[in-house]
């Protein structure tokens, strides 16, 4: 069944006040949770991962870890090149990316493994608005784009430029945020924009034309953790990944409400909310990573060499061997998150 995100305001968007490396590049973690005593934790949360706000709606975590005197810390991230940033700087345990920018950053060096899968999302197409001219991806050729590099709609942008035959040569990408993105598009900044839900499906409403969508060129929801974070406190990891099972069934029998969490958080009204979460987001997904997610990663791992994102194709196949670990989804039980102590 496909469930939909929702869009959320510029405002909202540009709340998020992450600062770090660039994308894929390497960084020294500057805070980690303790071994034994761990009394912090802290995981992001983001309109483009409707689970997240659930659990943070919920408060299930803090209901969870407060007899054990664990804190809980949410901090939102406004893209996946955000979430990775916060990762590698540590600024965050756990947090939410595309299976795109998971790749690209662990081929580059970061320290992250992926813990679950948390949707199958078509949360990327490409975006103009009437006057540009544009009606397909051959239009692009010297035009001015809007994309966030790192992140998923970035590197659909790519594929789609491929498939119509173009080389990234031929167009111009400016690499601005996503809010940032739709923005530039909407003043005539730029001719199109890579889109992303929430913010994409708000677009849409107020007239932009979605002129490309191939839900193939979507990466899935990935669900990732430092290293540092789970060698040193494993159980607090299994406990995150039990929320977002619990998260799952609870947004599965819960549609409206899940709609109505994701509209308070982006700012925008239930209808187009409901429209995200019905129809562009399946969250009826395995949520152990594994081949399905490896077989989508290979295809656009072979892009980032030719883009020169990542430096050789040693490194990508590397992060493929030891991107994922199994073992926390695998062994995943949501009904822990709550039961009596």
């Amino acid at each position: 069944m496909h469930r939909t995100l929702l869009p959320l305001s510029l405002t909202a968007v540009l709340a998020v006040g992450l600062t770090g490396c660039l994308a894929g590049e390497d960084a020294s973690t500057t805070r980690s949770t303790d071994e034994p005593g761990a009394t912090e934790l802290t995981l992001d949360f983001a309109t483009y991962n409707p689970l997240s706000l659930v659990i943070k709606d919920q408060g299930w975590l803090e209901d969870e870890l407060a007899d054990d005197g664990v804190s809980v810390t949410w901090v939102q991230s406004a893209g996946s090149n955000k979430a990775n940033e916060a990762l590698r700087a540590g600024a965050i345990d756990v947090g939410s990316t595309a299976g795109s920018a998971a790749l690209l950053a662990r081929s580059n060096g970061s320290p992250i493994k992926t813990i679950d899968i948390y949707s199958q999302p078509e949360w990327s197409a490409l975006v103009t608005v009437e006057g540009t001219g544009i009606t397909g991806v051959e239009d692009l050729r010297g035009k001015s784009i809007a994309a966030t590099k790192g992140t998923d709609p970035y590197f659909f942008l790519v594929q789609a430029l491929e498939a119509a035959g173009l080389d990234s040569s031929e167009v111009t990408v400016q690499n601005l945020q996503h809010a940032d993105g739709w923005a530039a598009l909407n003043n005539g900044s730029v001719d199109a924009w890579a889109g992303l839900d929430p913010i994409m499906a708000s677009a849409e409403q107020e007239g932009a034309d979605l002129f490309y969508r191939n839900i193939d060129f979507n990466t899935y929801g990935f669900l990732n953790a430092t290293e540092d974070f789970l060698t040193t406190s494993p159980e607090l990891a299994q406990t995150v990944v039990d929320a977002y099972e619990k998260a799952r069934q609870w947004a599965t029998e819960n549609p409206e409400e899940t709609a109505r969490i994701l509209a308070e958080e982006a700012g925008i009204d239930v209808e187009l909310a409901t429209t995200v979460i019905v129809e562009r987001t399946n969250l009826d997904v395995d949520p152990v990573p594994g081949e399905a997610q490896r077989l989508v990663l290979e295809t656009v791992g072979a892009n980032f060499v030719e883009t020169g994102d990542v430096s050789s194709q040693d490194s990508i196949d590397e992060a493929l061997d030891t991107l994922f670990d199994e073992s926390f989804a695998t062994n995943a039980d949501p009904d822990a998150i709550g039961a009596a102590s």
